[in-house]
């Protein structure tokens, strides 16, 4: 037998052990393995799909958020490196977020092209399923698909369809689609130009009023808003165990909750008689990530807001730089900010349990 045959297995395992040495150095500061669960990508089917529609394309390189579209298109050597660089173990990949609504036969060519490239590295990526929300029934249908066959955790979906909200009983199907297969429903920011005239445009530029109804603010308020909707409106009453998530350190709603949840006990006098509380549904019901949003005070609020095991890491990749991500996590340990157990559930463990994935370093 040739030689190098002979000497090829012991060279595999070297290489083995020089990745886990390399990927316990950058991170030997950090103990534990992470789970990065809003991290996105763009699809070119639905690049293709804004040109056939002659819409336009919030994935134009020469719009607002231009810089970031190569980041976003790639999937194999700049996120994987970056990846490796800063200690993320797992990255859950949704698409990014979208102005028109996608239609099935989209949704179903991004969520395939999303499972070829998990196949290519499945211990390091998993994926929420994107869907035609404006079709209902394809959207289960899709779900089911991309859960039963595809093996992806759950699903990421735009916070608003054209400017409809979820708490219209015409959307309900995919929150019973989502509950039957027990997976969770992440609902996430994206623009609405229904809102934007009447709330964000003023006397100042067009790119601040735009940048002030996105991710300036109006992403977020407008997130925060629909999750109230959805529990006025009873979503949680008939699918008690819908799990929702919320990024970004829950969008808002942590600063408000005692106010809201002490305001919506009076419901019942205005004939809204909702089986539990708000605080009952946020404890219950809701998980939140982090998703960028790598402030101190801001999480210390969250901590108190918050059951420890429903808060999760995410780094909102390549909006956010998993660089600084890792630098928070390690904060909150050099600062005592949290408990070593809670640390541990915050970097993967609650994701581990919530997603059923597990965090394993190669």
């Amino acid at each position: 037998m040739p030689r190098f045959l002979v000497a090829l297995p012991m060279l595999r395992f070297q290489n083995h052990l020089l990745r886990r040495s390399t990927h316990w150095r950058r991170t030997m500061s950090f103990p534990y393995p992470t789970i990065t669960v809003e991290e996105h990508w763009l699809s070119p089917a639905v690049t293709e799909f804004y040109a056939a529609k002659k819409a336009p394309d919030p994935h134009d390189e020469k719009g607002l958020i231009g810089t970031i579209i190569p980041s976003l298109r790639d999937f194999r050597d700049q996120r994987f490196k970056s990846m490796n660089d800063h200690g993320v173990t797992v990255q859950v990949v949704s698409h990014a977020p979208n102005t028109i609504a996608l239609d099935a036969a989209t949704c179903i060519k991004v969520n395939d092209e999303l499972a070829a490239l998990i196949k290519e590295r499945p211990t390091r990526f998993a994926g929420f399923a994107t869907l035609p929300m404006a079709e209902p029934e394809a959207a289960s249908a899709e779900l089911r698909r991309c859960v039963q066959d595809l093996g992806f955790v759950g699903t990421l979906v735009d916070s608003n369809c054209e400017g409809r909200f979820y708490d219209d009983e015409f959307f309900w199907p995919v929150f019973k689609a989502a509950e039957e297969l027990d997976v969770p429903f992440y609902l996430h920011p994206s623009a609405n130009e229904h809102t934007k005239p009447l709330l964000y445009d003023g006397n100042y530029p067009s790119t601040v009023a735009e940048t002030l109804s996105q991710y300036g603010w109006g992403w977020h308020n407008e997130t925060a808003i629909h999750f109230l909707r959805l529990y006025a409106a009873g979503v949680f009453d008939r699918f008690p165990k819908l799990q929702l998530m919320l990024g970004h350190l829950g969008e808002m709603v942590p600063f408000m909750l005692d106010r809201v949840d002490r305001i919506s006990s009076h419901w019942p006098q205005l004939g809204v008689k909702l089986k539990r509380s708000l605080r009952q549904i946020w404890d219950e019901n809701v998980w939140v990530s982090t998703s960028g949003m790598f402030y101190l005070p801001q999480m210390e609020l969250v901590l108190k807001q918050c059951k420890p095991e429903r808060i999760i890491y995410s780094v909102d990749y390549p909006f956010g730089h998993n660089d600084v991500g890792l630098d928070f996590l390690k904060m909150l340990k050099s600062k005592k900010v949290v408990t070593d157990e809670v640390l541990e559930g915050i970097a993967y463990k609650n994701a581990e349990r919530l997603l059923k994935i597990k965090a394993r370093v190669e």
